[in-house]
Parts: structure tokens; sequence; C-alpha cells
């Protein structure tokens, strides 16, 4: 333009100096100039866009229908399928601790000793005692016999059988009471030795060696939590709930579940569902729940928090796309597809959970579609697109690739 402009003051200037045919000849030169510069401008400012212009490399995916589980997660914590308190059920003091803490114990194995020997003291003086009634209890019966002879000849009265038949009964009963004293004094001899009722890992003894043990509320001397199998306990909100077909879980149902430990590893076991409470928690909204697994090799351990995921059941239809491909908008979650003339376009989709690092898409998406997954930013509805194979750098056969 700067050259037009001298361009058209050298006419100008000539024009004064020039007779009056020439400056008409010079006029018609410089309009045509003026106009010639300024068409050009209106040209190039408004040039079209090239249509020969390289299509926008980006990754495509072509959605296949799939059945994924419908499964919902949770936070939960383990507890030992049996939680046992360890208690003295008789009083005396503590002499041995038979066990190392923390180790796992089977059932009946000793774990404590309290001072037999008051024990022992006592049972001997309730033998001494039996053994008084049964020797009255036998002389009882010899004077009954001789007496109903008697009583058969009418030597003696009636009477005094009688008399003889009831002391026989009642030497009989006092035998019978005198033995379960015995009994009774075994059994407290035999509480002197404290064992595992179950078998499980042992907690912290409570109370030390040379403690005075007071059978009753102060009678805790440790803990065993049994963890094969374990429980898994943990609740489902109302929201979650309703994913299920069954809307609700009952004992029995065909569900699975699996655990994600703190680390994020899978705990290698399947678990089953062995409660469901038969109401929704009022004040948390949720349906309390719990689950078994074997835990032959000890890896789960009470009061752990774990992430228990349950499977109840299978949805068809469902299409997965990459997180990464999924844009949300005012109107909705939308994700760019390529049409048949290998353009971009924009598609309105209706989403559900997350599986993996992938979404699951319920509607918008049809059998064979294919959908841009990476360069979104560079992405505009009309972009013409050059389909890549995901994860590749090369040109996909056929321009798209299937998801298997």
């Amino acid at each position: 333009m700067q050259t037009q402009a001298i361009a058209f003051n050298q006419i100008f200037s000539g024009l004064r100096a020039a007779s009056r045919p020439y400056r008409l000849a010079l006029s018609c030169a410089a309009l045509a100039l003026l106009l010639a510069g300024c068409g050009r401008g209106r040209t190039d400012a408004a040039a079209p866009p090239n249509p020969t212009a390289a299509a926008l490399p980006a990754a495509v995916l072509e959605v296949v229908p799939q059945r994924v589980p419908i499964a919902v997660e949770a936070v939960g914590q383990i507890e030992g399928s049996k939680e046992v308190e360890v208690r003295a059920r008789v009083s005396g003091i503590l002499l041995k601790r038979l066990y190392n803490e923390g180790d796992l114990v089977r059932a009946g194995a000793p774990m404590f000793k309290i001072d037999p020997a008051p024990f022992e003291i006592a049972l001997a003086q309730v033998r001494a005692q039996m053994a008084q009634e049964q020797a009255r209890n036998e002389q009882s019966k010899r004077e009954s016999g001789r007496l109903k002879q008697l009583a058969a000849e009418k030597a003696i009265s009636q009477k005094e059988y009688d008399d003889a038949t009831s002391n026989l009964k009642l030497s009989g009963a006092t035998l019978q009471a005198a033995e379960a004293n015995v009994q009774q004094a075994e059994l407290n001899l035999s509480y002197t030795n404290v064992t595992a009722p179950v078998s499980g890992v042992s907690g912290r003894a409570a109370r030390s060696e040379g403690s005075l043990i007071t059978a009753g509320a102060d009678s805790l001397l440790t803990t065993i939590s049994q963890v094969d199998p374990i429980w898994v306990r943990f609740s489902l909100s109302e929201s979650d709930l309703a994913k299920l077909p069954q809307r609700r879980l009952v004992r029995g149902a065909q569900v699975e579940g699996s655990l994600i430990l703190a680390d994020g590893t899978r705990y290698p076991g399947k678990g089953r569902l062995n409660f469901a409470a038969t109401q929704i928690d009022t004040r948390l909204g949720t349906q309390q729940l719990r689950a078994e697994f074997d835990n032959a090799k000890g890896q789960l351990l009470p009061g752990q928090f774990v992430r228990a995921q349950l499977v109840a059941g299978q949805r068809d239809n469902v299409f997965l796309v990459p997180q990464t491909a999924v844009m949300e908008a005012e109107a909705g979650y939308m994700l760019f597809v390529m049409d048949k003339e290998g353009k971009a376009a924009l598609r309105p989709v209706q989403l559900g959970d997350w599986i993996g690092s992938d979404w699951m898409v319920l509607g918008g998406l049809a059998a064979g579609d294919r959908v841009i997954v990476d360069n979104l930013l560079k992405l505009r509805p009309g972009v013409a697109v050059s389909p890549l194979a995901p994860g590749q750098g090369k040109p996909a056969a056929s321009g798209t690739a299937a998801a298997k």
C-alpha cells in the first residue's frame, strides 16, 4: 500500500504540470491504480480457509457394547469373626503367663496359671466330707435291712422301720450333695489353668504375674480374635443401594465382594455376604452389612481399614471410554466423535460410574461410533481428523481402532 501511495502522489504531481489532454489520461491511470490496491487488500483479508489444509491427528477409539459389573464401594473395617475376652473364673494369685502376646493360639492351649493350692485344699476337704457321708449311707442301708426283717416278723413297731427308711433316704441325699461339692471343687481347681476358648490371635496381657485376680468384673486377663475366617463391616448409602437390581441386600444374596488394601493392592481372596441389616439406619441413611473372607495367611488384621467392593450383577450394552475423553459443559457431558466425513462432532452423552480409568456411558453412543480420545484442546466441530490408534503414533488402519 505504501508503494501504491507513492505512485499515486507522483501521478498527482504530474497532473499539475501536464496539459489538459495529458491530465485526463493521468487521472484515469491514478484511479485505476487506487482501485486495484484497495481491491487487493480486501481479497487478502477475506481469503477463505485452504480446503487442502492438513487434518488434525488424534487418537480415535471405536466403541463396542460391553458387559460390565454392577459394583458399589464403601470403606470398611476388619474385625475378628470371634472376639473373645479371656477372664479368670476363680480368684487367686496369678502365678505365670504361658503364652507370648500377639501369637496365634489354638483352642484349649494354656494361657495363664493361677495358684492352685487353696483349691487343692478345698477339694481334699469336700472329698473327706463325701467319704463320711458314704459311711453313714452304708450304715443306714444295713440298719434299714435289719429292721425290715424284724418288722415283717412283728418284732418291732412299724414306726421304727419307717424311721430307718427315712434316715436311709436322707443319708442318700446328703451323699449326693457331698458328691456335688467334690465336682465343684474339682471344677474350681481346673479353672486355675486358664486356657484359650477359641483359636485366634492373642492380645496383650491385662494383668501381670503376681497380681491378685478376683473373679467377676475385674477378671479380664487378655483377648483373642479369631482371624480365619475374618469379617469386614461396612455400610451402603441409599444412593448406592439404588444402583443395585434388588435395591437392597439380604443375607445370602448372590453377591461377590473384594477388598482393596491401604497400599492400593487387591486382596486375593473373595468374600461372601453373611449379614445384612433388615432396615435402614434412620440416622445415617445406610444399610449395615458384613462380609466374610478367608484369611489363612493372617494378612488381614482386626481394626484394619479397607475399601470393600461389592458386585451384585451385570449390566449389558454399556460403552466404556477413557475419562480423559469426557468434557463437562453447561448442557452436560460431551464427547468428540468422528463423523462419516472424517470430521469432529460434539455428542452429548449420559454417564454412569467409573470403572478403573474409564467412564461408563449409558446413553448417547451406538456400536461402531468413533470417539476421539486425545488432542481435544485443538479440536473444534467440523475440523478434519486424521485418526490414530490409541497409544500409537501412526494412522489407524481403516481410520479406527477397535476396542476389544
